[in-house]
């Protein structure tokens, strides 16, 4: 019996079901990958520092709650908030910022 099924990559099946890159969907699950990468950071640096969420709440002058909620979903945290996370994990930031497919540097 041959096999019904086609390997396809991931790119594809992006493509087919959230759209093709450039269009606006697509542009907002991009953003909300990076998004959700950035919490995932936070938290991967936070273990790294052998650190608690309470403990690292208390070192940027927050509630445990609110370091559970950025490390879940960075989308409604303050920039400054997540800048202080970093800055108490002893983590260099970084930014790209580009316009027109060209980067900007300052």
């Amino acid at each position: 019996m041959a096999n019904k099924f086609k390997t396809v990559s991931l790119d594809t099946m992006v493509d087919k079901h959230i759209g093709k890159r450039g269009t606006e969907r697509r542009e907002a699950f991009e953003n909300e990958l990076r998004i959700d990468l950035l919490g995932l950071a936070i938290k991967h640096a936070r273990q790294e520092r052998n650190l608690t969420q309470e403990q690292l709440g208390n070192l940027v002058g927050v509630q445990k709650a609110q370091i559970s909620k950025i490390e879940n979903s960075v989308k409604n945290a303050r920039f400054e908030t997540i800048l202080k996370v970093f800055d108490a994990l002893g983590a260099k930031v970084n930014f790209n910022v580009e316009l027109n497919n060209k980067k900007l540097a300052y």
